[in-house]
């Protein structure tokens, strides 16, 4: 019996472009002093980064694939294969890397294998849609002579950050601050660039505020004015905006705010022609609102939520989705009086008539440091089995 381990050195999540780093432990759990103990022996290891693309048979219509392959490993099969077994189609995959040939462990002996690869920058986020999913993986696979083939699959996510592939580092790095005592290998020291670089681009993209307004209004007249400052965020910020409805000649009785996603499917891709998209709610605010002359809403945005984006096949876009209801007539209040002396009684009124109207305020979202969407990342940075 052998253990395989396999641990991610920095969290589940990555953006494309960055090095993901992946240490595999071979174990023989069974110590010297076992009756049974013996050695054991693996005939090889490798291991390959795949994204496997799954869609929803009702909504989407793709071409058909190459059936011929098995999707099962076969019983004395030694061609690693490491989608084998997988929904969907793999639609990326980074070249095998062996990690040993003729592996020999005696009892309580462990060795360690260190995985690196970059991840593709042309390649699709993760996403679990109502109508597509792209899920990445890391696939170790191993082998004992004469069995069949054991796979150890690594989930992890990727963000994608449009315009981080074309950006041009330096030539000359000799002004960049470093440490003489510590030697780095050029490709970690570019990894770490990377995503300085992508803090940095994300911080410049979604700082910028400028003040937007909009007047809230139906067919009858004005209802009120809409305020944001900024329309491009990142996931786990928080959208703010406010309204005012003091010069308003509408009453307004009721708004809700929806952050929503909106995935569309590419028109050749759709199963029916003029298929609606699918919407998904993020978070809400709704609020009573009459005879209030201002309000607000905090709306924020999961750091699990995938950023907008766009391939060839599915489109994923973010929204504010506001719903107004307003008084149809005057919003006075009754007066009902007392069966003593001249007291009042104020009531509200038990019917009104009312309107309702809705809009939509499109708006950006980016990613963030993947180190900070790990911490509430669904995935684990460690896996194992046992073979």
């Amino acid at each position: 019996m052998i253990e395989v381990l396999a641990k991610l050195g920095r969290g589940p999540v990555f953006l494309a472009g960055e090095v993901l780093e992946c240490v595999i432990t071979f174990t023989n759990p069974l110590s010297a002093a076992s009756t049974s103990a013996s050695s054991e022996m693996l005939a090889w290891a490798s291991a390959q980064i795949h994204c496997q693309f799954h869609a929803s048979e009702n909504r989407v219509a793709l071409p058909p694939s190459d059936g011929s392959k098995p999707d099962v490993q076969a019983e004395n099969e030694t061609v690693f294969v490491p989608n084998r077994g997988e929904r969907g189609q793999c639609i990326l995959s980074t070249p095998p890397k062996i990690l040993f040939c003729d592996l020999r462990l005696d009892p309580g002996e462990s060795k360690s294998y260190s995985y690196c690869e970059t991840l593709p920058v042309d390649g699709p986020p993760s996403f679990r849609g109502q109508s597509v999913k792209y899920v990445y993986k890391l696939t170790i696979g191993c082998q004992r002579v004469n069995s069949p083939i054991k796979l150890l699959r690594v989930p992890f996510r990727v963000l994608v950050l449009h315009g981080l592939k074309d950006y041009q580092f330096p030539q000359d790095e000799a002004v960049a601050p470093s440490n003489p005592f510590l030697e780095e290998e050029e490709g970690l020291k570019k990894d770490s660039r990377l995503a300085d670089v992508a803090t940095e681009l994300l911080m410049v993209a979604t700082s910028r505020r400028s003040l937007h307004l909009y007047n809230i209004s139906n067919t009858r007249g004005k209802v009120g004015t809409f305020c944001i400052f900024k329309t491009v965020y990142k996931i786990g910020e928080d959208v703010i905006g406010t309204f005012s409805f003091s010069e308003g000649d509408i009453p307004c009785l009721q708004f809700s705010v929806s952050l929503q996603t909106e995935e569309s499917i590419q028109e050749e891709f759709q199963r029916r022609r003029g298929q609606p998209v699918s919407f998904t709610v993020h978070a809400r605010h709704q609020e009573s609102c009459l005879h209030t002359a201002q309000s607000s809403f905090s709306l924020p945005i999961p750091l699990s939520s995938t950023p907008g984006f766009t391939t060839n096949i599915v489109s994923l876009k973010w929204r504010l989705h506001f719903e107004f209801v307003t008084s149809g007539e005057s919003a006075g209040t009754c007066l009902v009086r007392g069966s003593q002396s001249e007291a009042v009684t104020w009531t509200g009124v038990e019917q009104m008539e009312v309107d309702t109207f809705s809009w939509d305020l499109p708006i950006k979202v980016l990613p963030t440091n993947p180190i900070l969407a790990s911490y509430v990342s669904q995935f684990s940075s460690t896996n194992s089995i046992t073979i």
